[in-house]
């Protein structure tokens, strides 16, 4: 039997309202990945409108997860879709690698730092 990877979708837009449904489009995607990936999604966050130095409440809510222990696999569909500053991404994205939780992008693959 195959090892069950649970995985945590995250969504984002640079606007502040979703007035056309990219936020479900972009979930719609990333749980279709998850099923080709044979990734169980157990949960899910999202974000409108763009961080700067701080975080958003969407990546708070990860973190959170994270440190729980709720998922191995987090899918976004860009690293752009981290809306932080570079800086900022590359910590977050270095934080979850150190909870052993691997980055994953239907657009980029395997993400690493």
């Amino acid at each position: 039997m195959d090892d069950i990877k649970n995985a945590w979708i995250y969504c984002s837009i640079d606007a502040p309202e979703d007035v056309h449904g990219i936020l479900k489009g972009q979930y719609e995607q990333l749980e279709n990945y998850a099923a080709q990936m044979r990734f169980t999604v157990v949960g899910s966050s999202q974000d409108l409108g763009r961080g700067l130095k701080s975080m958003l409440p969407g990546l708070l809510s990860v973190l959170e997860s994270a440190k729980a222990g709720a998922f191995q696999i987090f899918l976004v569909e860009s690293i752009s879709r981290i809306k932080v500053d570079a800086e900022t991404a590359s910590a977050f994205i270095k934080e979850l690698m150190s909870y052993g939780i691997t980055v994953f992008s239907p657009l980029e693959g395997k993400i690493s730092i």
